[in-house]
């Protein structure tokens, strides 16, 4: 009975820190609706005023970009602004082909009186975080733009954007991604999906209350002192981006998100692609958990509530391992409570923590509504791809959970880029692609287990307690069935 006892204490523990972070999720769109009501008047640099335009430096990261970089550069050139306040620096720490091909590219953009360079490092540290780091120390603009390769600002992107600094105490000006390939495949619609969350829905609602933000490490501009007065770029985690946005308002620079200017970029259209993208958010999610939190708790000038939403924010990726502890308890704990009729008034209480479903349900829904209108229509197609995202999801649960548990207990790693393909239709083909790994994996083969486990699960809905069963935990035995089996096989079957 003690082994019983335990797995109920763990399993509980796990409902409470879900119930906690929705929580948090619904207070946040309580902040986003009462941003709508709000009236931007934020002081604006005039820009037709030649001697408000400030410096810019564009920079770009690049490593192994072979399929993305003559569209990227492409991109970048039309970006309207005076080219006598405007530089790129392509960062390029490439190790193949693509380094010469960038090179005669940018040759060819100097000679049309384009103010771009080309620089390498002879060594990858600190990776993206050192080549950011290095590109500053000659960086001429005092603000510094900054894309990856997969991202496609429009042409009046910098004059959106770069007013918001006369107020001096902006230090990031943040913009929110769209989606060039959002319906190639069913990955990318819930990639788009959960991203469409995050970018409305928390970056607005944290961003409206004066709660700490984040820079997404990309199609957003960096004031250069305030980067400098934060330590500067720091490759110890690896979510950079996380980190130096973290220090930057701990140092009191105010951050300005802006939903309403879109910066298109490519989301992953293979399952490995979206798993190394996935690590590297959730490993660098936890080491900055525990890099910032006992900072921000320390912080007198931190109000109480910023401090509940940071803390919750960096702990943003170890719901996964929340979750995942709940997936594989739920299994046990039916058992337990067919076998223990004295624990029913248990059983009761915490089925209450279903609401935290329903929270998540009504906040992304009202994300959605807002994006695509409502109607039953809407809210069919909604449902449908709610459920597809929550189910797949929790298949990336596992594969997520050990990225946070090697964050967490500081298990250093690589930062292993995502790879880029340039697809925006069905007809694109990704199969080709030189950065694609094969191999594999362990996680993968766990995930297998795992979607065989919750078919167990399933089996013992009709065989536990009274002739009639218990059904309870059947649909969420059955989206974990098919979330892991859809992970599983993709990863088999497509080696992607």
């Amino acid at each position: 009975m003690v082994l019983e006892y335990i797995i109920i204490a763990i399993y509980s523990l796990a409902l409470v820190l879900i119930f906690m972070y929705a929580l948090a999720q619904l207070n946040l769109l309580f902040n986003y609706r009462s941003a709508q009501k709000k009236k931007d008047t934020s002081p604006k640099f005039d820009l037709k005023n030649i001697n408000e335009v400030p410096y810019v430096t564009i920079q770009l990261p690049v490593y192994n970009e072979m399929y993305v970089m003559e569209r990227l550069l492409n991109n970048i050139v039309t970006l309207e602004y005076p080219r006598e306040k405007l530089e790129i620096q392509v960062l390029d720490d490439s190790t193949d082909q693509s380094v010469e091909t960038t090179r005669a590219q940018i040759k060819k953009l100097q000679k049309t009186g384009i103010n771009i360079q080309h620089i390498q490092r002879t060594n990858r540290e600190g990776f993206k975080a050192g080549a950011l780091k290095e590109g500053l120390e000659i960086a001429k603009g005092e603000f510094i733009a900054i894309f990856d390769a997969d991202f496609l600002p429009q042409k009046n992107w910098l004059l959106e954007t770069i007013p918001y600094f006369k107020n001096n105490e902006i230090g990031v000006v943040q913009t929110r991604w769209d989606h060039i390939n959002r319906d190639y495949s069913t990955l990318t619609k819930i990639q788009a999906f959960a991203l469409d969350a995050h970018f409305t829905l928390e970056q607005v609602g944290r961003n409206t209350k004066g709660h700490f933000i984040n820079f997404n490490g990309t199609a957003g501009v960096w004031r250069k002192e305030c980067i400098l007065d934060a330590g500067n770029w720091e490759g110890d985690t690896l979510t950079e981006d996380l980190d130096l946005s973290y220090r930057a308002q701990l140092k009191k620079w105010k951050f300005k998100y802006l939903e309403h200017v879109k910066t298109p970029a490519e989301l992953p259209v293979i399952i490995s692609a979206a798993r190394s993208q996935q690590f590297r958010w959730n490993k660098g999610g936890a080491e900055n958990f525990q890099k910032m939190t006992k900072r921000v708790l320390l912080d007198k000038d931190i109000s109480l509530k910023t401090k509940i939403h940071s803390v919750l924010h960096l702990l943003n990726s170890s719901m996964f391992l929340m979750v995942l502890i709940v997936a594989i308890l739920s299994i046990p704990m039916l058992y337990i409570k067919n076998e223990h009729p004295h624990l029913k008034s248990y059983f009761y209480m915490i089925s209450f923590f279903i609401v935290s479903s329903i929270i998540f349900f009504i906040c992304y829904w009202y994300m959605f509504k807002k994006s695509y209108g409502g109607g039953i229509k809407s809210f069919l197609k909604f449902t449908g791809t709610f459920f597809t995202f929550f189910s797949i999801a929790l298949g990336f649960s596992f594969h997520n959970s050990i990225a946070v548990l090697e964050g967490h207990f500081g298990k250093k790693s690589d930062f292993i880029r995502t790879p880029k393909f340039n697809i925006k239709t069905l007809k694109d083909s990704w199969k080709k692609n030189k950065y694609i790994h094969k191999k594999i994996s362990t996680n993968t083969i766990i995930e297998g287990i795992m979607t065989l486990y919750f078919a167990f699960g399933m089996y013992s809905a009709f065989v536990v307690g009274n002739q009639e069963g218990d059904f309870g935990l059947f649909p969420f035995h059955l989206m974990l069935f098919l979330g892991f089996g859809y992970v599983f096989w993709k990863s088999i079957f497509s080696r992607a």
